[in-house]
């Protein structure tokens, strides 16, 4: 399809979707290229980033992205960044009378935020020998590759897990001043108005957050050339749930054709958890999945967590991390890197796939909601080749489960989009000298999209689906979180030899990640459990708040017969027996 640029605009709803959102432009910053004279890359930076110029005439380079949260959320990130702040001038004041200042004490920054800012201000890092070219503050594109540049050279291992609390912790790059959308009504902190029901949501986007939405939009939007959609990182926990349910809507309704990719968050635990604000969590995830789903093109749900039911199983573990599923800033980083594999086919600089016609392949006859799937890392080893790696998992699958649904593993699947990133050249294909013996037919392949292709076949036979191999990995550098075992190499690989005793972990500075999106029969049950959890309670006994600011009643249980339908959809009569005794449950 050439190399027509497709630009994407971004939205992030609530205070998880921001920390899976800031550990993803991280790691697209890190791969950004600034040389306008290099060669491009294999994916298209103009589709999620825009070009502008500061007062000052200074080149930016800034997200196409609005960023919603809740008042008290950002701590030391400023609403309107600094990329375009000319400064304060009192003189200017027409107020004749005394003028007093109140300075408020600065909220503590962590090592890192520290960090950035000595480099936004020229100063040089005390950990690593640097040139002394000194840095203009905010000075743009140019000055942002050489900040970054020098914080990677850095390879300080910023240990930031007692000290992240909230997103703009971690922050790494300049945001445009529309970007961050502030709903005053709600705070972030403390136990009174918090947005915590689907009702509240709903309700919030009117009036002054309504118009101000729609500003947002209108800017970013009006300066595409060609928007092929939006995607939506939007939390389902809460009362983002029904928020995002209006915020899709409202795209659904004023830019009819282009393409909503949902992506709907929910992390493991949430802090100072009640049983109450437990239930609540259940009706928002059942309200948001039928409502999102509805509204968007494609939904996804993404967590770590076993269920979404109120007594989950245990998060999936990963054989080569060791995070912390409790925390935020180490789910959200996995869930990034996932991300940042799924989302490659509209981003690709030559033959992309746009949005709506991506949504379209896996979304066959009414099936909106789909399951996520990734290996964290792709467990390869160094100077080893993909047919050996995928043989090396040939009884079980090497991806884990990111929307809370198992895999059924008897191979059935309406669609799957399958992505590779991080391998090329010889890694792809066998190495062995011609006349050996071939462990597997992937050896005799020569292409490594057939080798991937084939593989996927033997575990989905007679399913349609796409492979997309990037050559490129996702590229770690600081503050991403060090989460891997020892096993893991610099460049993301399996080592075949562990690190001596009492040395430091290497730095993992490359990945390579394969990523599965799957619309498949495991949906069904999945979604009916969800569905029966919720129909179980009656809302005006055990949480009558959560209707005091809607949905009324009958909106609730229609919404619910709803999902019951949608988990209908799911069914696989192709044999002519149902598989599932949840589904036989659905026609009673």
């Amino acid at each position: 399809m050439g190399s027509l640029c497709r630009e994407v605009v971004t939205l992030q709803l609530g205070h998880y979707s921001n920390f899976v959102g800031t550990h993803w432009w991280n790691l697209q910053d890190a791969s950004l290229t600034y040389d306008t004279d290099a060669a491009p890359g294999e994916l298209q930076n103009d589709v999620l980033f825009r070009e502008g110029q500061t007062l000052g005439g200074h080149i930016t380079y800034t997200p196409r992205l609005i960023a919603m949260d809740l008042k008290g959320s950002l701590q030391t990130l400023r609403q309107e960044g600094c990329l375009y702040e000319t400064g304060k001038d009192l003189s200017a004041l027409t107020w004749e009378g005394n003028v007093t200042m109140h300075r408020e004490s600065p909220t503590t920054k962590n090592p890192f935020l520290l960090d950035l800012d000595k480099l936004d201000k020229g100063e040089i890092l005390t950990e690593v020998h640097f040139d002394q070219t000194a840095v203009p503050q905010c000075s743009g594109a140019v000055a942002m590759e050489t900040i970054n540049s020098r914080l990677e050279r850095t390879q300080k291992g910023y240990r930031l897990e007692g000290s992240v609390r909230v997103w703009s912790d971690f922050l790494r790059i300049h945001l445009h001043p529309r970007t961050i959308s502030v709903i005053h009504k709600y705070n972030h902190d403390g136990e009174s108005h918090r947005l915590e029901a689907f009702g509240q949501g709903e309700a919030a986007l009117q009036g002054s957050v309504l118009d101000d939405l729609e500003d947002r939009l209108h800017f970013f939007i009006e300066e595409c050339d060609y928007l092929q959609g939006f995607q939506v990182l939007c939390d389902i926990a809460d009362g983002f749930s029904g928020l995002g349910s209006k915020v899709t809507e409202m795209l659904q309704d004023s830019y009819g054709g282009r393409g909503i990719l949902t992506w709907g968050l929910a992390p493991v635990s949430h802090p100072d958890t009640t049983p109450m604000k437990e239930l609540y969590h259940l009706l928002n995830y059942s309200l948001g999945m039928v409502h999102l789903a509805k509204n968007s093109s494609l939904f996804c749900p993404l967590t770590l967590r076993g269920g979404l039911t109120r007594h989950p199983t245990a998060p999936p573990s990963f054989h080569y991390l060791h995070y912390d599923p409790s925390l935020w800033y180490h789910s959200s980083s996995v869930l990034a890197l996932a991300l940042d594999a799924m989302t490659v086919p509209y981003r690709l600089s030559h033959n992309s796939t746009p949005i709506w016609e991506f949504a379209d392949a896996l979304t066959v006859s009414g099936r909106k909601v789909v399951a996520a799937y990734g290996a964290v890392p792709f467990p390869m080893a160094q100077d080893s080749a993909l047919p050996d790696a995928l043989g090396a998992c040939a009884t079980a699958l090497p991806w884990k489960p990111l929307s809370a649904c198992p895999e059924l593993g008897d191979g059935r699947c309406f669609g799957q989009s399958v992505t590779l990133r991080g391998l090329e050249g010889q890694s792809l294909v066998s190495q062995l000298s011609p006349g050996s013996q071939l462990p597997s037919t992937l050896h005799s392949l020569d292409c490594g999209e057939d080798v991937l292709a084939s593989y996927i076949n033997a575990h989905y036979p007679a399913t349609p689906f796409s492979v997309q191999l990037v050559s490129s990995p996702s590229k770690l550098t600081p503050p991403f979180p060090q989460i891997f075992s020892q096993s893991v190499g610099p460049r993301g690989f399996l080592q075949t030899q562990a690190s001596p005793l009492n040395t430091p972990s290497p730095v993992v500075s490359y990945l390579p990640v394969l990523t599965s999106l799957q619309s498949s029969p495991a949906l069904g049950p999945w979604l009916s459990e969800l569905q029966r959890g919720a129909s179980f309670m009656d809302p005006r006994r055990v949480a009558p708040s959560f209707l005091s600011q809607g949905p009324e009643l009958a909106d609730f249980q229609e919404s619910l017969e709803q999902l019951r339908l949608l988990a209908r959809c799911y069914r696989d009569d192709s044999d002519g027996v149902l598989h599932s005794s949840s589904e036989e449950d659905d026609d009673s």
